[in-house]
């Protein structure tokens, strides 16, 4: 069992930047691959970013791609993303998330577990 807790969310203006964390533990992080989603009120939960055990390959949605950077430090369990340039569209509860055999996935559905969400806002 693996617990996942996020942290960083919060209130930024269109065009700022915030640097989310997730902190894990119960489990071992390196045979996980982690990834971020997303889900605004009334939308699906929807792939931001993903990063490998190694941190070797990531994978971004095209909205996100060089804006967002998620990376990983296994030494501390923690997986971060890096948002730049944020702008309303990026708007949403986001979620860490752990999948476990280590193999890449877009699909909320293939992953073994989930944090808390952390809330960021963007103002226009």
């Amino acid at each position: 069992q693996v617990q996942l807790v996020e942290s960083g969310g919060g209130l930024v203006q269109a065009g700022g930047s915030l640097r989310l964390s997730c902190a894990a533990s119960g489990g071992s992080f390196t045979s996980y691959f982690m990834g971020w989603f997303r889900q605004a009120p009334g939308k699906e939960r929807d792939f931001v970013a993903g990063i490998t055990w190694s941190g070797s390959r990531t994978y971004y949605a095209d909205s996100v791609k060089g804006r967002f950077t998620i990376s990983r430090d296994n030494a501390k369990k923690t997986v971060y993303l890096q948002m730049n340039n944020l702008k309303p569209d990026d708007a949403a509860v986001y979620y860490c998330a752990a999948r476990m055999g280590m193999a890449p996935s877009r699909i909320h559905l293939d992953y073994d577990y989930w944090g808390q969400g952390t809330q960021v806002t963007v103002s226009s």
